[in-house]
């Protein structure tokens, strides 16, 4: 069994649960790197990747949010997922990398299509600010 399938049921649970700071802390690396749908540059190290995560977590709660395919090969995962993001449908993949650890060294988001883009920029900018301020 690959390191991906292995630790999958675990990201699973803690996407389930909303991506909570504390879970999320428990299953990546610190020197993990976040690659999002809406920021042009990655977002470097734990601290960032937990708020970018947990903010999805937030963003997505209520939107129908499912994995729909998942697809693993040595190291690495593909999760394709859908949400409905207040009536827009959308479809996505996290591309989710492991170390021989378990944790998450690289998790990269693709979403299709733009109005989904766009809609995730605004909601995701808006739950970042809030859990700054």
């Amino acid at each position: 069994m690959s390191i991906a399938r292995a630790k999958l049921g675990h990201w699973h649970q803690i996407a389930a649960n909303g991506s909570t700071t504390n879970d999320l802390a428990e299953i990546l690396a610190d020197d993990c790197v976040f690659h999002s749908p809406v920021v042009h540059t990655p977002q470097e190290g734990k601290t960032k990747v937990i708020a970018y995560l947990s903010a999805a977590g937030q963003t997505f709660s209520n939107t129908g949010f499912k994995y729909v395919r998942e697809i693993c090969d040595g190291p690495h995962a593909m999760l394709e997922f859908t949400a409905n993001l207040e009536g827009i449908q959308l479809n996505g993949i996290d591309l989710i990398t492991f170390d021989a650890d378990g944790k998450i060294t690289d998790f990269k988001v693709m979403v299709r299509p733009l109005k989904a883009v766009n809609k995730i920029w605004e909601m995701m900018a808006a739950e970042l600010e809030r859990q700054s301020g």
